[in-house]
Parts: structure tokens; sequence; C-alpha cells
């Protein structure tokens, strides 16, 4: 089943291309026309969001575009970018972007990836069965390699969905890289702030049921686990098997 979603969304969104080549192991960068001119075409205004109907049964008006990168932080996949599925409600937004100034305070040398959101008018995102009115956003999972701050599997685009990890965070292919769920803990407790300081409360979080025990063991998982928060206690197991490489969080207006 997991071969068979990967296989959907690499025929929806091939992996983004890179900005740059190596020549005599000097950087490269080359202007991206592509990009510069999505963004141009999409440039967000002060017309507030209207959300409506469910995460799964909705729509978006006035949709907002995410950045594609940011100081510590950046959209996974260019394919799935430019295919319009980085669009959210202006709440949503400010609390996403909010949050990652956060985490820079807090860990000022580590990157984030920020993941699939809606599409510009919400409604249905194959092969999504939520993200349908703009309160939805999935979050890569932050890694580790030895203990210590890993990115090599970040720039794989769509291809992360076709990682896989253990019930402890420990990668399939390489158990010297495992996820960092501090990270992920104290990334949710913040979200939850700044959103409530936007009109929003997260309404749920989905991730593989059999991290629990990892995702709070630690400091911030402790505060996560009484924070009120609700984490899904059980899934499908298609859609269990599906959230170990990302976190998948829904908003709700206040």
């Amino acid at each position: 089943m997991r071969f068979l979603f990967y296989f959907i969304v690499v025929s929806l969104s091939a992996c983004g291309q890179s900005n740059f080549t190596e020549d005599n192991n000097e950087k490269i960068v080359r202007p991206n026309i592509k990009l510069d001119d999505y963004l141009n075409n999409n440039m967000n205004d002060s017309t507030p969001s209207i959300s409506f109907g469910h995460v799964s049964n909705g729509g978006l008006k006035h949709a907002k575009l995410m950045p594609y990168k940011g100081t510590n932080f950046s959209y996974f996949d260019e394919k799935s970018y430019l295919s319009g599925r980085a669009f959210t409600h202006h709440k949503v937004l400010n609390t996403v972007i909010n949050g990652y100034k956060e985490l820079e305070k807090n860990y000022p040398k580590r990157r984030f990836q920020l993941m699939e959101c809606s599409n510009k008018h919400g409604g249905k995102m194959w092969p999504h069965r939520t993200h349908q009115n703009g309160l939805s956003v999935d979050f890569m999972i932050p890694k580790l390699k030895d203990g210590k701050p890993y990115y090599g599997l970040d720039s794989i685009g769509v291809g992360h969905y076709w990682l896989s990890f253990n019930n402890e965070g420990i990668y399939s292919k390489d158990s010297s890289i495992s996820i960092d769920f501090e990270k992920i803990a104290h990334h949710i407790l913040i979200l939850k702030a700044e959103g409530k300081k936007q009109g929003l409360r997260i309404s749920k979080v989905i991730i593989k049921v059999e991290f629990k025990d990892e995702l709070f063991e630690g400091y911030f998982g402790q505060l996560l686990k009484n924070s009120g928060i609700y984490i899904v206690k059980s899934l499908t197991p298609t859609i269990n098997d599906l959230h170990d490489d990302h976190y998948h969080i829904d908003f709700q207006e206040l």
C-alpha cells in the first residue's frame, strides 16, 4: 500500500529541481524563473481568508500562499509548490511563519521543512483525505544522525513519503538516523501558542500512533502530553503507515 501511495504521489508531483549546479566544487546559482513568476502571480493581499466546511469536506476563499523558504525553513518540493498545493488560510499562514520565528530563537542553527497545505480554492487535494479548507498543514519530521541534526533526506522531494521509520523512530535503511521527537513536541506546543494569538486552536495532530512513547518522553514531550492537544489514538494501518515521515496538524477557528 505504501508503494501504491508513493507511485501516486510521484506521478502527481515529481521531485523539485535544484536551483544550482556544481562546477569545480563551486555552486553556481541559477535564477529560478518559474518560481519567481509563480510567486509574482500569487502575491498575498490583505483580504481575510474564509474557510468553510470541514478539513475533509470544505473550501477556501482568499487563500494565502506559504513562502517557498524562510531563514530557517523551506518548502519540501518545488513541483508540489508550483502545482498549487501550498495555499492556506491567513491565520494559519501567520501561525506557521511566527512558529518558525520562535523555533529560530530557540534553535538558531536548525532548519525545518514545510510540506503540503491546501489548494488555492480548497476542495479535494488528491491523494489527501483532508487539507480541504485551508486549515491543514503537513510538517516534515526533523531528523538526527548519531545524535546530531541531519538534513540528508530533506531534499528528496515527494520521495520523502517513501521513507520508513520503525516504531522507535529509527530509519529503516540506516540505524544511525532517527527522528528528533523533542523538536516535534516543542514545535507543536509553539504552534498551539501562536495559533491562539491568531484565533486558532489545534483540533488534531496525526502522527504514527506507535511514536507516542517516544514523542512524550522528553521535557517538551511531557508538556505536550499534558497540554490538552488531541493526538490521534488510532489510525487505519494504511494511514498510520503513511504518517511516520511527517506530522499532520488540523487547526480550527475559535
